[in-house]
């Protein structure tokens, strides 16, 4: 486990570093890494037989490592539909993975999950204009976005942070993409934030997957 750890917090530093430095070849090199390095994360923190929301969390992963590394091999015109594509599929498994977890969700606390809506709505609202043809995928994946948000707080506050942040993370690629908001310095406050995300996630799907095994009778 710590071992796994060291690598993804070199590898994550490494490619935080290029995108501050503005080193394109090195932040898309390391950028390859990332995901597979929290994959082993999770599989070193966690024990077989791994549960399914374990399995699910790493496909979730597996996808998000597609929509990271794929669109480079797509042509332009298809790049930001195939990283949407992929991550869609992601947000879509991490809900699956999360929906057992639903009773404990602020999917119970009407007035306590108004904010993600909200969330949703006001990323599809500021891109519009400009979105034409994607506006559709646009708010397809505001709404699989801002779900698998809200499911994740059932598995505590740790899942719940990750859940919020992924959101301003998408967000900001969004705003980015539709020429609504672009930060200096995008690159490293996208994948900051989507880094912490993955991380909080995968942390808590681990000690969801220790709490379960520790209940098991015997």
């Amino acid at each position: 486990m710590r071992l796994a750890m060291g690598v993804l917090v070199v590898v994550s530093a490494v490619h935080l570093a290029a995108q501050l430095m503005g080193s394109s070849p090195l932040a898309d090199a390391s950028q390859l890494v990332l995901m597979p390095a929290l994959a082993g994360v999770l599989w070193a923190g966690t024990s077989p037989p791994r549960s399914s929301l374990v399995r699910l969390t790493l496909l979730a992963l597996g996808l998000s490592w597609l929509g990271d590394s794929g669109p480079r091999f797509a042509p332009e015109s298809m790049s930001f539909l195939v990283m949407v594509g992929f991550f869609l599929g992601a947000q879509i498994i991490y809900a699956i993975a999360f929906w057992p977890y639903r009773q404990q969700s602020l999917l119970v606390r009407p007035l306590l999950l108004a904010p993600y809506p909200a969330a949703g709505a006001s990323i599809v609202v500021l891109c519009a204009p400009e979105a034409g043809v994607l506006l559709p995928a646009i708010i397809v994946y505001a709404a699989a976005l801002t779900t698998m948000a809200a499911l994740a707080t059932g598995l505590g506050p740790m899942a719940g942070i990750g859940g919020a942040v992924f959101v301003v993370s998408d967000a900001l690629i969004a705003l980015d993409a539709f020429d609504v908001m672009t930060l200096p310095v995008q690159g490293f406050w996208v994948m900051s934030t989507y880094l912490l995300a993955q991380l909080l996630l995968v942390l808590a799907v681990r000690e969801a997957a220790r709490d379960t095994r520790a209940a098991l009778p015997g």
